[in-house]
């Protein structure tokens, strides 16, 4: 069985890096998206097992994304990760609260991420 993880990031190097490092993992199909708009709008046409999401994005930002998948029937299940610069507890707690499964704050070891997708995607 192939999980498929969604990747919202907007800066170019940390979406390769993340989407290395999901893909480096056996089992895990990485997609990925520059923005949340754009991730709205794949949302309803493909199945995700998990999303990872940063913070500070153009147009829909990461909470907002959380929000909207939070709220849906659809996705209301499926584990959301947040990766992003934002280390204070505050953004911790606020994307935590939304429904966040998991937060990582850049820079990020590979390991710490890995052991996320362990967690939420079982068996691996």
């Amino acid at each position: 069985m192939k999980f498929k993880v969604l990747i919202v990031e907007d800066s170019k190097v940390s979406r390769e890096h993340i989407a290395a490092t999901v893909e480096a993992v056996d089992g895990i199909e990485a997609v990925t998206t520059a923005s949340g708009f754009e991730a709205l709008k794949l949302l309803p046409r493909q199945r995700f097992d998990l999303i990872i999401t940063d913070i500070n994005m153009p147009d829909i930002n990461g909470l907002e994304l959380i929000n909207f998948v939070k709220k849906n029937p659809n996705y209301r299940d499926v584990p959301l990760i947040i990766v992003t610069t934002e280390g204070r507890e505050q953004d911790r707690s606020r994307g935590m609260a939304l429904g966040a499964a998991g937060y990582l704050v850049k820079p990020f070891q590979t390991e710490e991420l890995e052991a996320l997708l362990r967690r939420f995607l079982k068996p691996l």
